[in-house]
């Protein structure tokens, strides 16, 4: 069933509209026609069942039938910390991450990323990124749109993730095992990830001043494209959200 995201939350009974590119996707992509059903979220963890109500290219009303709870979102709220990585790898790093069940994306400028965008640049890239996030929320019916935030340093991005109670600093010069780490309880839990050349020993030691724990992926290195998918994946069947 086709899905979309509004900005309010209508209630059984009720008729609501999308309009702009919605509409024309429906209309003329998808070709659907008045009784056939859509499901809209209103990116709070509710969704509503709907019919089409009519049909134009630029708008589509639908009368809302039924609420329920969004069955997409997992329990675990995972934050990640992605170093900046060259050319468009961030692009499919935003995607995969939020089909996988992440919950927020941080970009991060760490002393080893090629790519450094001044703030014009990265500002747009941004955009982008919460673009394709919001497109893969739709496709993987998740609850909630993943939001991409401001890109931050290094040192404040660890600053910033300091006060979650659950932290792990992915790094290739070894460390624990992620299954050590992973507490069953856990409702947050924030992850960093390094660029083409890995963190600096330096980077690893301000993590660990500031209360992370340092995790290994195993013998085997990841680029840093297929790391965080490969984390959140574990994390995800852990945590029972798989």
């Amino acid at each position: 069933m086709p899905r979309f995201f509004i900005d309010h939350s209508p209630t059984p009974s009720q008729t609501a509209a999308l309009y702009g590119e919605d509409a024309r996707h429906i209309a003329r992509s998808l070709r659907m026609h008045p009784g056939d059903p859509v499901t809209l979220c209103d990116a709070k963890g509710h969704d509503f069942l709907c019919v089409i109500a009519s049909v134009s290219d630029d708008c589509v009303t639908l009368d809302v039938r039924e609420s329920v709870p969004s069955q997409g979102e997992p329990s675990l709220f995972v934050t990640l910390y992605q170093c900046l990585p060259k050319t468009d790898k961030m692009d499919a790093i935003a995607q995969k991450f939020v089909e996988a069940g992440g919950s927020a994306l941080v970009p991060v400028v760490s002393k080893r990323c090629v790519s450094r965008p001044d703030e014009k640049s990265l500002s747009r890239k941004i955009q982008r990124w919460q673009k394709i996030a919001e497109e893969a929320a739709k496709q993987c019916k998740r609850g909630k749109i993943p939001e991409v935030l401001p890109a931050l340093p290094l040192e404040q991005a660890v600053l910033r993730a300091q006060s979650d109670p659950n932290k792990i600093f992915f790094y290739e010069g070894g460390g624990t095992p992620l299954r050590q780490l992973l507490q069953p309880d856990a409702k947050t839990l924030s992850i960093f990830i390094g660029p083409e050349g890995g963190f600096e020993p330096g980077e690893v030691e301000f993590a660990k001043q500031h209360g992370f724990s340092v995790a290994s992926m195993g013998p085997r290195i990841f680029r840093t494209e297929t790391a965080p998918i490969a984390a959140l994946s574990a994390i995800m069947f852990a945590s029972g959200n798989f």
